[in-house]
């Protein structure tokens, strides 16, 4: 029984303060060794039983009989017994483990030996099924994200050599063979290559990459043969990175669970002193006190109250719906952020990258007929190159080749307006209007009505002019309104773009309030005042720029986690595939996870309240109470894992 006993190392016990956790260590032992001290027990107590009520004998009984229900209870018994005592010498003294302890212990002292024997042998089997449910949802969320291949091919001097990924160095080119996975994060050297990320992201459709492009571990290569140099060490790559996040999920404790877990350090102590006083309190009332029937009384109470279901499952339950998330490319932080998911009631989102493509294309340029208008682009390239922006990509894309012999100094990037720098000892401004305003630039320009991101120029003191820039929607955003507004969540778009942009998306797609025009810290303003009015919110953006919004809101939602290490630190959830239909399918996997631990609850307390019931009146045996207890749990687990297999 040994194997299915918690085994917690020393750091796991630091690291949960000694509560009962059953991630029992099966994963490497057979079904057979498993169950095989059950088997033993089970196979002595039949023969037992057989003795005691089939065949006719004279010698099984005393001491005999005694010796024989021992040796059967030794294999289940003494396993749980070490736990007690390890418990104990822990501080936790009312652990379940010594309910049952002095439960069986208990129905020896009264003669009860084959109750006392059955008692354990069903609780371990109980013991035995959870830690396989456990483990099969562990595994099962860490062979989702642990795409990771353990060997990589290296190209040396030309040749061909496989390695073990972890010594691959930055800078070495990996071959990657058509069906094979990627082991480290790199540049593409290949002048295309198409690859299945829905490892990563839970998209099927093929990514197709372009030489230099990033392509990350735990892609596919769908196609030819493929180059790729090694960019980022083997422990630090995004998967890994991920991997580590959702492992340490289960640190993060939802309320619920954190509930549970006070409550049942209360909970056990008051139910060990109640049985005591069902064993000796009658003798004060009952004339025809007998005291090994109130002490049998006492032991089938200690069996029933036992909390295993409630702190197995409720904690279950959360994996699995993180394990949920993480199957649809959607990783959450902990448990706590799906019972704030659960109760969401505005959803703020950003625009650029989180609604729209963030992929822009220059419309116009309007420049003044006084300026040299190809000078000017090349000298806003070559700033906008300072830039991570999606506006600095579109501008490059528009203009070419950035001219590396135009000097600039000083460069500046103000936040919320653009970017300011010096050449040839004038200033250049790109940015919004609000740049201009800023520096006192005048303008003659009614800009309300421009249904397109403008950027706004000034060189040398003078206003240049502007460049009109479209980005375009994403396909799922409509979808997406409409998932939160039938889940009655009510939607805010906040963004620094221009008002009349940001309200232009917002009609389209039907967002209830929207704000343009806004620096960081308007942004911060907006969700203030939504928090004042005692509303949950969460806040939906790119996890880096946003990041005191972020912070602020009670969940934080990026968008494209794959492409920012920054944002795997700061968002509490992260959407890795850039889809905003993710964001109402998140809610509905809080929503889901909640209400299955609240049916686990109501489940785990209402039979145990009818069988302790039924013990008060006399009619409920050992082996109902072992129903209330090994067989709740079971139930309950049973349940918890049920939202691994739901289709969001």
């Amino acid at each position: 029984m040994e194997e299915c006993c918690t085994t917690r190392s020393k750091k796991e016990h630091d690291h949960e303060g000694h509560d009962h956790d059953h991630s029992h260590e099966v994963q490497d032992k057979s079904t057979l060794q498993l169950f095989l001290p059950a088997i033993i027990s089970f196979v002595l107590l039949l023969i037992g039983i057989t003795f005691d009520n089939f065949v006719e004998n004279n010698w099984f009984n005393g001491w005999i009989r005694l010796v024989w229900y021992l040796i059967a209870y030794i294999p289940v018994g003494i396993p749980v017994l070490k736990e007690a005592f390890e418990s104990i010498k822990n501080g936790d003294v009312f652990s379940e483990f010594f309910l049952m302890g002095i439960a069986t212990i208990g129905a020896f002292a009264i003669g009860e030996y084959p109750e006392g024997v059955a008692v354990m042998l069903f609780y371990s089997v109980g013991e035995v099924f959870q830690a396989m449910a456990v483990t099969k949802a562990k595994t099962n969320i860490k062979s989702l994200l642990d795409q990771r291949p353990d060997e990589v091919t290296v190209l040396e001097n030309g040749n061909p050599k496989v390695i073990k990924a972890e010594k691959a160095n930055i800078g070495d080119i990996i071959q990657l063979k058509s069906g094979e996975k990627l082991g480290l994060d790199g540049e593409l050297l290949s002048e295309k290559a198409s690859f299945n990320t829905s490892a990563l992201t839970g998209e099927s459709k093929p990514d197709t990459k372009s030489k230099g492009e990033m392509v990350l571990a735990g892609m596919i290569n769908l196609n030819t043969v493929s180059q790729v140099r090694v960019t980022t060490a083997y422990k630090d790559s995004k998967l890994s990175k991920i991997l580590e996040m959702v492992q340490n999920a289960t640190s993060q404790k939802a309320p619920t669970e954190l509930f549970i877990r006070k409550f049942a350090k209360v909970y056990t102590p008051i139910v060990v002193f109640l049985a005591i006083g069902i064993t000796f309190l009658p003798y004060f009332f009952f004339e025809d006190y007998r005291f090994t029937k109130w002490l049998y009384k006492a032991l089938i109470f200690l069996v029933i109250s036992c909390p295993c279901a409630l702190v197995v499952s409720i904690p279950l339950g959360y994996f699995g719906g993180i394990g949920a998330g993480s199957r649809n490319g959607i990783l959450i932080k902990g448990s706590n952020f799906l019972d704030i998911l659960a109760n969401v009631q505005n959803v703020v989102m950003d625009k650029t990258g989180t609604m729209t493509k963030g992929v822009f294309k220059v419309q116009e340029v309007n420049f003044g007929n006084e300026f040299n208008k190809e000078e000017i682009l090349k000298f806003i390239n070559v700033l906008e190159s300072k830039s991570s922006h999606p506006v600095a990509t579109a501008i490059h894309e528009f203009v070419g080749e950035i001219n590396h012999s135009i000097q600039l100094e000083n460069v500046e990037e103000i936040a919320g307006h653009g970017l300011k720098a010096m050449i040839a000892g004038k200033e250049l401004l790109v940015g919004n209007f609000k740049l201009m305003d800023k520096f006192s630039i005048s303008y003659d320009l009614k800009t309300e009505n421009i249904v397109y991101t403008l950027i706004a120029v000034a060189y040398d003191k003078k206003f240049v002019g502007y460049l009109t820039i479209a980005d375009s929607i994403k396909e799922d955003a409509q979808l997406t309104i409409n998932k939160l507004k039938a889940l009655n969540i009510k939607t805010t778009m906040l963004s620094g773009d221009k008002s009349s942009v940001v309200q232009f998306v917002a009609n389209e797609l039907g967002i209830e309030t929207a704000f343009g025009d806004l620096l960081p810290e308007d942004k911060v303003n907006k969700v203030k005042e939504l928090k004042a009015k005692n509303q949950t919110v969460a806040f939906v953006g790119d996890g880096v720029n946003d990041a005191p919004v972020v912070a602020l809101s009670d969940v934080g939602i990026a968008m494209g986690g794959l492409g920012s290490d920054a944002t795997i630190e700061t968002a509490d959830v992260v959407i890795q595939d850039d889809k905003p239909s993710k964001i109402p399918m998140a809610i509905n996997i809080g929503k889901q996870t909640k209400k299955i631990v609240w049916q686990n609850i109501i489940l785990a307390f209402a039979v145990k309240a009818i069988v302790l019931i039924l013990g008060a009146g006399g009619l409920a045996t050992m082996w109902e109470a072992v129903f209330a207890d090994v067989g709740v749990a079971l139930l309950a687990i049973l349940n918890a894992v049920r939202i691994q297999r739901m289709k969001f």
